[in-house]
């Protein structure tokens, strides 16, 4: 298995053009593709103020509320709000879409993929309870009932499978999350990119998203 660890205190920012918030890029492929060359990207985001958001032609996103009180989304005329953490909304990212924050700054995290490329699902996963079910590149699956991170010393999961032969990407998003084979330990916003790997078991104190990466369909 290839394995690389990737803290989020050595993740460098960028700020936006427009000066409403700044960008974390957690990883790309390919690695240093150029915005508009990736096959796909997933970062973190921290949103200082509404306002429309940039237009990807030709790439589909999946965007998961994090911190905050949430957004107020306006996809191509229609309205959704995004005030849960952690559940994924996926839309395309050549659509015209604003945005209007609904109590102060918000933290999200990004999935981009581009279509004819490659293809993305975002599962998250709780102490305690299994990972949200399977999506495409344009539809992820809502994690159900709604819900927070967890308080400290909540019980660990007894451990989720992950199946071999995917690229995933595992970003701890609140806790504490551990890749027993490895013997790895994620802290809050770091992650972990798997590739051409074997199974293995994920153990998570807190909340996990895993976005699995495949080719285009």
């Amino acid at each position: 298995m290839t394995v690389r660890v990737l803290r989020a205190a050595k993740r460098p920012t960028t700020a936006w053009l427009n000066g409403g918030g700044v960008t974390r890029e957690v990883a790309s492929a390919p690695a240093g593709a150029a915005p508009g060359d990736f096959d796909w990207r997933v970062s973190l985001a921290d949103v200082g103020r509404g306002g429309p958001f940039s237009v990807f032609p030709g790439v589909d996103r999946v965007i998961t509320l994090v911190e905050g009180a949430g957004m107020a989304l306006t996809v191509a005329g229609g309205a959704h709000v995004l005030d849960h953490p952690y559940h994924p909304f996926a839309f395309p990212g050549d659509a015209d879409t604003g945005c209007r924050l609904l109590g102060g700054p918000v933290v999200d995290l990004n999935v981009m993929t581009r279509r004819g490329r490659a293809t993305a699902t975002v599962g998250i996963v709780r102490s305690g309870r299994p990972p949200s079910g399977d999506g495409t590149d344009t539809a992820a699956v809502r994690d159900a009932p709604a819900g927070t991170a967890p308080s400290a010393g909540t019980a660990p999961s007894a451990g989720t499978e992950l199946s071999a032969g995917a690229v995933r990407l595992l970003v701890c998003l609140a806790g504490a999350a551990t890749l027993e084979s490895a013997g790895i330990t994620l802290g809050r916003f770091d992650a972990v990119l798997l590739e051409e790997g074997g199974p293995d078991l994920l153990r998570v104190d807190g909340v996990t998203a895993v976005v699995t990466f495949g080719p285009a369909g």
